[in-house]
């Protein structure tokens, strides 16, 4: 076969390919949410000149046809057999460690984007007056368990990734440095094997780094009760990368044992809550939703503690089981998740009298989410 024909019918293939592709989805449902991997799929992006001229929208297109590629969690599960049967150590950006450990791959993005993203957080801070103002920035498994990576593992530090945004931000926002406390307490559970998240231990550890730092009275673990919810936890490290041979996690919760009175209230639904553990997500795939059911645009919570103190917390899911740990400290506290919240961050606060503010991101989420730019 000539080049020329041979290129003709590579072009003809490829065609053919995207045609079924196409069609394939068209008459597939699309998914919005994936439960394997707890997130929001990416659907078709809307087309501009604008958005094409600037790559923008060719980066949506690729993550639209991965996201809602047919039969997508079935080939995840092929393509790590086959690496598993290769003897790899990395599927999906998640890296198999010692002992269990499933550890998600951290990746920076480029020095203009982090410069951005900071400014855009300090402009934000600017425009408020009169509010002690908390930045916590939590690094994740892959940083603090490195020594349980694959051997030669390439791994982008997420301490140096640290170190810059506390650099570039604003002096007078107190930046609350849990690397020293967590690093400290790696030989306990304080991330899950299975699920990119802290767990309770770790989360707890950083509540009382945020008390030293913040001033406020904390709770010593013996005034908890410590329960155990389910052993039988498998999280997104374990959906996303196919390694299906590890064991599962426990969930734990700290019940005070001093009872407190508050109610909660998201921002989806009229009825109030008297509790921050939603029970009924642990009959389902993502039972780290049992910490205040998941991510939602707003979360508030009334506590019995009448100090006037409101807190705002800017956040993503690791601060679910962060929370509440602080429902004895503030009088009201409020949650919003910038992925689902649309309206004006600045007329929020002003409306509700927010006097203290924490912005609390993991690392990974921190560097991949775009809508902190957009932060009004």
């Amino acid at each position: 076969m000539s080049k020329k024909k041979y290129n003709k019918a590579i072009i003809v293939m490829f065609i053919g390919y995207i045609g079924v592709m196409i069609i394939f989805n068209l008459l597939t449902p699309l998914k919005t949410f994936s439960e394997e991997e707890n997130r929001q799929l990416q659907m078709m992006p809307n087309f501009s000149f604008e958005k094409l001229k600037s790559g923008e929208f060719t980066k949506q297109f690729e993550a639209y046809i991965a996201d809602q590629f047919p039969k997508r969690d079935f080939f995840v599960s092929v393509k790590s057999e086959s690496e598993m049967l290769l003897g790899k150590k990395e599927n999906n950006d998640v890296y198999r460690g010692k002992d269990g450990y499933l550890m998600q791959k951290f990746f920076k993005g480029d020095d203009k984007d982090i410069k951005d993203k900071v400014e855009a957080v300090n402009t934000f801070f600017e425009n408020t007056d009169n509010i002690n103002r908390y930045f916590m920035l939590v690094p994740n498994s892959i940083e603090i368990l490195k020594d349980k990576l694959p051997f030669d593992a390439p791994v982008q530090s997420e301490l140096a990734y640290i170190n810059v945004i506390k650099s570039y931000l604003n002096k007078d926002v107190k930046f609350i440095d849990v690397y020293n406390e967590l690093a400290s307490k790696k030989e306990e559970d304080i991330y899950y094997k299975t699920d990119h998240h802290w767990t309770t231990d770790g989360a707890y550890y950083a509540y009382e780094k945020f008390c030293e730092d913040a001033g406020i009275q904390k709770k010593n673990k013996n005034e908890f009760d410590i329960k155990t919810l389910t052993n039988n936890f498998y999280g997104t490290s374990y959906s996303k990368s196919g390694f299906n041979d590890i064991a599962p996690d426990t969930i734990k919760i700290y019940d005070p044992k001093d009872k407190e009175n508050y109610k909660v209230k998201y921002s989806e639904s009229k009825a109030e809550e008297n509790t921050v553990y939603s029970m009924d997500k642990l009959n389902q795939k993502d039972k780290y939703a049992v910490f205040l059911g998941g991510n939602h645009p707003i979360v508030k919570i009334t506590t019995g503690v009448r100090n006037a103190k409101k807190l705002l917390v800017i956040k993503d899911s690791y601060a679910n089981s962060f929370v509440p740990f602080l429902t004895s400290a503030y009088s009201e506290i409020y949650m919003i998740d910038l992925r689902y919240y649309d309206d004006s961050v600045s007329k929020f606060i002003k409306s509700n009298k927010i006097n203290n503010i924490l912005f609390l991101y993991n690392v990974i989420t921190f560097a991949e989410d775009n809508s902190i730019q957009l932060i009004d």
